[in-house]
């Protein structure tokens, strides 16, 4: 980051601080779930920001010698138009403002946040010609912990244009920054997202506004030129608290006075510090349109510090209310911020190249995966107990058996049962026994395994797209060239979320059938669904009913969301990956195969506690056991499961790292 007196000073690092290293090529799913949990801070790679430099260079100097798509021309069926000279910027601001159409239900923290890390590491592997301030300002956004407000609906897996357009207008100091460490707006919401009813405080964990922006002026300010949104100026929308003017909040005024320079004008307004709140009754919004009453909250104030040393990575700390930053403050040339990202003066050039990308997808994929690899790791235990409950044979996880047919996640998942077992790899057959067990024991290393392989495979997809630019045109390295391609379709990732998608149906078919297998007294031994008073009683007869009910739902999603198809802008778009469904199918997928699992488990360990020890028996996974038998209660009688099914889920985690 460059150290100027229009942006922050790159630092080293704190000492001991967990730090995530956006290069643009590098980023795993690991390190993007931390970024979006808050478990690591976002620092951005010296060289990367280069990079990303050297490409917004390449973009200036090419436009300036001749058209490139969505900066000299319309987007669309209007590629051919050409943008009159001298308008390039305020042509962004429209496209922007044109593209944050999105509609539905506002997405939550965790989603927008992946996609603010996925767009920035993206911009950092360089190709898009956007201006670096942009990406600072993503990353700031996700160190201050604030998000923009994203609807759900918009996306057709050819780049995520409604959330990403949202997005820009928030950078640019046009729609409000939310944060979800304070309040949450009830009302319904205006052209731009912002509350339309009056704001209380909600719950803990819920929303806040950090800032309304683009209301108490006349408009961004958009390299250099203060635009009107709509012609329309929000000026007079003042009223009287105790004698003082009072306005909703926006970043630049939230900035002025606290040692953060903005890079835009600053409207004419009241200025409010970094812990108080403003209202008005009835503020204009950007459109002009009359808005309710609304309060906003800001976010938490940080310190932007200069340490000694090598100046190689930025860091922004949290200032402490019992520590107020003074003359005496041990960091040389500290300065104080509100917590909410600088807003950018949009250049010519920015609005396509942020568009430009499946990053609310990809994060959402990436959140999708990383559930989806817990769940399949936590079966292996769930299948585990099951197998010792049933006397099972474990013939069918003997690694020959897998030797001679080598998937990768078949024979991972034999190994894991067997490894939880205590089983050597050549297991013996126990003479007395049947001969083989039903399908859901004896082909689950072959259903389970291909669910491996997909969450692996999907994996893979999601940090090839993190980690390189997907940007229409595309700058070339070289810096000579700008190509127009189709690399922000989203097939690979849209085919690759279709396939994890039916091959956890494949395995959660299994668990239900094990599920059902352990009420069978063929099977075990036992009393009829596992139930411990009088031969009428029900037991655990009703968790069948409950898994099949999670399991439709897991099995109404699996319709693949790649083999849907729209023809769009006038035929030109005749295609689409439609990634972002898929990637909320394996979302909802996930979560009712949770449902699914957390039955096994229950009724697994409830056959386990009532089977006599017999020398015969398979011995049921010791750390496996103990973990659940301390968290699933022990009575027999018939009785609500709710609570059993519900502990059982909170435990899948846990049994995963087993």
């Amino acid at each position: 980051m460059d150290t100027t007196a229009n942006g922050p000073t790159r630092v080293p690092p704190q000492r001991g601080g967990v730090r995530t290293v956006l290069n643009g090529t590098t980023l795993t799913v690991g390190e993007l779930i931390e970024l979006v949990d808050g478990a690591a801070v976002p620092t951005v790679a010296p060289e990367a920001r280069e990079r990303a430099a050297h490409s917004w260079r390449t973009a200036q100097r090419l436009a300036a010698a001749g058209r490139l798509y969505g900066r000299g021309t319309g987007v669309g069926a209007q590629r051919s138009v050409p943008v009159d000279e001298g308008d390039e910027a305020a042509h962004g601001l429209r496209l922007l403002r044109s593209h944050a159409g999105g509609a539905g239900a506002l997405l939550p923290a965790r989603q927008v946040r992946a996609m603010l890390a996925v767009r920035a590491n993206q911009l950092l592997a360089g190709g898009s010609g956007i201006q670096p301030a942009l990406i600072d300002a993503l990353v700031d956004a996700l160190r201050l912990g604030v998000h923009p407000a994203v609807n759900e609906y918009g996306a057709v897996g050819t780049g995520d244009l409604t959330a990403l357009a949202q997005t820009g207008l928030t950078l640019i100091g046009e729609r409000p920054w939310l944060s979800t460490e304070s309040a949450e707006p009830r009302k319904a919401s205006g052209p731009y997202g912002e509350p339309t009813g009056r704001v209380e405080k909600a719950e803990p964990g819920g929303e806040s506004v950090a800032s309304m922006t683009g209301l108490a002026h006349d408009g961004p300010s958009v390299a250099g030129a203060e635009l009107a949104p709509g012609g329309a100026s929000a000026a007079g929308a003042e009223r009287e608290a105790g004698g003082a003017s009072a306005r909703p909040v926006t970043t630049r005024q939230a900035q002025a006075g606290s040692g953060v320079p903005s890079n835009g004008p600053e409207p004419d307004a009241q200025r409010v510090g970094p812990s108080q709140t403003a209202e008005s009754a009835a503020p204009a919004t950007a459109y002009g349109e009359p808005a309710a009453a609304a309060r906003y909250v800001l976010a938490p104030a940080v310190q932007l510090v200069t340490l000694p040393g090598p100046a190689t990575e930025t860091v922004y700390v949290p200032v402490s209310a019992s520590t107020p930053v003074t003359a005496a403050t041990p960091f040389p040339g500290a300065a104080v911020s509100t917590g909410l990202p600088a807003p950018v003066v949009l250049q010519p050039g920015d609005a396509l190249a942020l568009l430009s990308s499946n990053a609310l997808a990809l994060g959402q994929a990436a959140l999708a995966q990383r559930e989806l690899d817990v769940l399949l790791r936590a079966t292996h235990a769930v299948a585990a107990l099951s197998l010792a409950a049933v006397s099972g044979s474990p013939e069918a996880y003997a690694a020959p058996v897998h030797a001679l047919r080598p998937y990768p996640g078949a024979a991972r998942a034999a190994g894991e049962v067997r490894r939880l077992l205590g089983l050597p790899d050549r297991p013996q057959r126990r003479q007395g026994r049947r001969i083989q067990d039903p399908f859901g024991f004896r082909a689950f290393p072959q259903a389970h395994g291909c669910a491996l392989d997909a969450s692996e495979r999907l994996r893979e997809v999601i940090e090839v797209e993190v980690n390189c630019p997907s940007e229409n045109p595309l700058m070339d390295p070289d810096g000579t060239a700008a190509y127009h391609h189709g690399g922000f379709f989203a097939a690979p990732l849209g085919l690759a979320l279709d396939a994890a998608n039916l091959a956890l149906l494949q395995t959660a078919q299994l668990s239900a059938a094990r599920l059902t297998a352990l009420g069978d007294p063929g099977l075990t031994g036992l009393s009829p669904f596992l139930g411990g008073g009088p031969a009428t009683s029900s037991g655990t007869m009703i968790l069948e009913y409950t898994a099949n009910s999670a399991l439709a739902e897991l099995r109404s999603g699996t319709m693949p969301a790649s083999a849907g198809h729209a023809v769009l802008s006038r035929g030109l778009e005749e295609a689409a990956s439609f990634a972002g469904q898929a990637a909320r199918q394996t979302s909802r997928a996930t979560d009712a195969y949770t449902t699914v699992l957390a039955c096994e488990l229950v009724a697994a360990v409830r056959a386990l506690r009532m089977r006599p020890v017999q020398a015969e028996s398979l011995s049921p996974p010791v750390e496996v056991f103990a973990a659940a038998t301390a968290v699933l209660p022990a009575g027999t009688e018939d009785r609500p499961l709710t609570g059993d099914v519900t502990a059982a889920a909170e435990l899948l985690p846990r049994l995963a790292e087993l």
